[in-house]
């Protein structure tokens, strides 16, 4: 893992893509930070975090795209593969030198709670704290991306798709308000959420039967708990979207100054799935 890890760091700060990510991210956070805090006197950090939340759908398909992509299109992908090493420490290796390189500016950024108190009133505990969860909603993104990055081996695939992923994300909470708050209607699209569950599952099993089966068994058990109680599904398709949101976690920190645990258990996993995912894409090449 420390191999990896270390090639990997240096590739991204001996060519383009870690310097960019690191300026534009200190660029915007600059930006917002003399607007906010210096020139407007606001004393919470935190809040400059929350203005700049959109600059990860630019700078995470940038870090991500060439994360698996590259070394699959130019075959070098093939010295690890083959070599005496875990697919799970390539993978987190690759995973933790680019949540270096995230982590660069965020913690020169730890500064600017710092130069706050120096002109007045400043709120340590609740800067920091935004900081970390800002770093780790960063590493949610980062995961998601070097999944869509191990199933292609073209960079600028990678780039869109990260890019699509990340933005509907971070659009998540405005779309929600349009799913249906009915009891059929809930009913309908937590159906549609269980078959394409159990298409990945066919996919990732190839045992049609079982996905059948596991469909099979998650609607009958929905149809009846919609014919004993349909109240129970009114409104809950659009309130179990809303607790998967990420920028609600990040918001309860740096905005309503809640410590969410729930929130961080869910970063957490995302993290850990994704890393899992990835893991299985490229033991399946492996052995292909």
């Amino acid at each position: 893992m420390k191999v990896i890890y270390d090639r990997d760091v240096n590739a991204y700060f001996n060519s383009m893509t870690g310097p960019i990510v690191i300026s534009v991210l200190l660029c915007f956070l600059g930006i917002y930070f003399m607007g906010v805090n210096m020139d407007s006197g606001y004393p919470y950090f935190s809040y400059v975090l929350v203005k700049v939340r959109l600059i990860y759908v630019l700078v995470i398909p940038i870090l991500t795209m060439r994360s698996f992509a590259e070394e699959r299109h130019t075959k070098t992908d093939q010295y690890w593969m083959t070599a005496p090493v875990s697919v799970a420490d390539v993978v987190i290796g690759k995973f933790l030198a680019m949540a270096t390189v995230l982590a660069v500016p965020l913690m020169i950024c730890c500064l600017c709670p710092m130069i706050i108190r120096l002109n007045g009133t400043a709120y340590l505990a609740t800067d920091y704290l935004a900081i970390f969860v800002f770093f780790l909603w960063g590493c949610v993104y980062i995961a998601i991306g070097m999944f869509i990055s191990s199933l292609t081996e073209s960079q600028i695939i990678a780039a869109i798709g990260t890019f699509a992923v990340v933005f509907l994300l971070h659009m998540w909470n405005s779309l929600v308000i349009y799913l249906p708050k009915t009891a059929i209607g809930s009913l309908g699209g937590m159906l549609f959420i269980l078959l394409l569950l159990c298409a990945a599952l066919e996919v990732y099993s190839h045992n049609w039967v079982l996905s059948a089966v596991t469909f099979g068994i998650g609607a009958a058990a929905h149809a009846c708990a919609f014919l004993f109680n349909s109240a129970i599904f009114a409104g809950l398709l659009p309130n179990l979207m809303e607790r998967l949101s990420l920028y609600t976690v990040f918001k309860n920190f740096a905005y309503y100054m809640v410590f969410d645990w729930s929130g961080l258990i869910l970063y957490v996993s995302l993290i850990a799935l994704m890393i899992y995912l990835t893991v299985q894409v490229i033991e399946k090449r492996r052995w292909d």
